[in-house]
């Protein structure tokens, strides 16, 4: 049970949290349904902020626009001084994922690996994404692939448009959020039925929420107890279901080291040792 003095606070506040645009077909239906059970669970109005790209949701962040934010390990390395975590969600019971390098399914041009990518066009989610950048920098590093050998690349702006390229053959390949492509095809969408992963990474922390540094910790662990409590309740576990996800925890730093390492080992990355 939450104590009354967060309570008195998130009732005169509110609270806003950011989050990238999420792969379910009903983006809205679903997030008005979540935002309502948060509101009732913590007696206070919740709303999100959906943006196309994780820089314009740090930049709410950073502003003050939001009080938390649903963003990409990667940028919770680069900026962890600015950040602090507030919950990590569990994908097949662990705080982890993979990326994932997909090419068309049945295609005419065979991408076997990431060395196969030159001459070939490339698709990225964003610049601040883990699976859907960085991982790739690291692996086409290691295959001897540069920017320059590639006929084209672009960023997609989502792990779903990400999908929709590479099944539409405007990409040869491209790189995802292993979890977001397994969702797209659990609930049969043609950008994960269309296409077929050839390649995934080593396991990731996965996607965390996180708040500014010096923001109102009773705020914040309200909405941090919260998340943890879905699981307690049938209407929290169908959210969950509906997200795939099996629920979530507190979190350490720690769950992002490999990301971390991974970010200090490419340059212009943000990350130094």
């Amino acid at each position: 049970m939450l104590v009354a003095l967060p309570r008195l606070a998130l009732a005169q506040e509110g609270l806003r949290i950011g989050l990238t645009a999420v792969i379910l077909a009903d983006q809205a239906a679903f997030l008005a349904r979540w935002a309502d059970y948060l509101s009732q669970r913590l007696d206070a109005r919740v709303t999100f902020a959906s943006r196309d790209q994780y820089q314009s949701v740090h930049e709410l962040l950073n502003n003050g626009q939001i009080d938390a934010a649903w963003t990409c390990g990667y940028p919770f390395v680069r900026f962890q001084s600015q950040l602090q975590l507030l919950a990590v969600p569990l994908y097949k019971g662990r705080p982890q994922y993979q990326s994932y390098l997909i090419r068309p399914l049945g295609g005419e041009v065979q991408v076997r690996g990431w060395a196969d990518m030159g001459g070939k066009v490339f698709a990225y989610s964003d610049p601040l994404s883990n699976s859907g950048w960085l991982v790739a920098q690291g692996e086409f590093a290691a295959s001897g692939i540069a920017q320059k050998d590639l006929k084209r690349s672009f960023f997609a702006h989502g792990h779903r448009n990400v999908a929709d390229a590479v099944a539409s053959r405007l990409a040869d390949a491209g790189s995802i959020d292993g979890y977001v492509w397994e969702t797209m095809r659990l609930q049969g969408m043609p950008g994960a039925t269309q296409t077929e992963v050839i390649w995934k990474s080593r396991l990731h922390g996965f996607p965390p929420l996180v708040a500014a540094r010096g923001a109102d910790p009773a705020k914040l662990e309200a909405l941090r107890r919260s998340l943890i409590g879905m699981l307690n309740d049938e209407t929290g576990r169908a959210l969950l279901k509906s997200l795939n996800l099996d629920g979530f925890i507190a979190g350490q730093p720690g769950i992002f080291d490999s990301i971390r390492q991974l970010a200090r080992s490419v340059p212009g990355s943000g990350v130094v040792a």
